[in-house]
């Protein structure tokens, strides 16, 4: 990390209305010492790579509980692919069904986190990515 912290964007893309989970998240990042961006709910996947770009973040987390991962997760990653933002990191978490992973993380996604998961998992995950650089 280099003295700097980490820079992430937390958000709610689709539809759903749900951010509980989203917000508890956020809080801990920034009680590990993570700078955090939340950009609310119901975000398109523009707005959600246009707020990542301009606040130059290095990881986009993403919490969705819609269904919609399949489709509105690759393209976040395929926006920032276009905008030159391919190296911003991006996590997703959320009710998304096991079977669904494998594709997400072929599509660009760095790694996906189902209900449950603890926040300290999520939490070192990003720090073992960005001790690294």
């Amino acid at each position: 990390m280099n003295g700097h912290p980490i820079r992430v964007l937390v958000g709610k893309v689709g539809l759903d209305g749900h951010d509980r989970g989203a917000k508890v998240v956020a809080q801990a990042f920034r009680d590990a010492g993570m700078e955090v961006i939340y950009t609310g709910l119901r975000q398109t996947p523009e707005q959600i790579v246009e707020a990542a770009l301009q606040e130059d973040v290095q990881v986009i987390g993403i919490s969705i509980l819609s269904g919609a991962h399949m489709q509105l997760l690759p393209l976040v990653v395929d926006l920032l692919r276009k905008q030159e933002g391919e190296d911003i990191l991006v996590v997703a978490g959320g009710v998304i069904p096991k079977d669904d992973i494998p594709y997400l993380k072929e599509a660009g996604i760095a790694e996906v986190f189902t209900p449950g998961a603890p926040i300290k998992d999520i939490i070192e995950f990003l720090q073992c990515r960005f001790a690294q650089n």
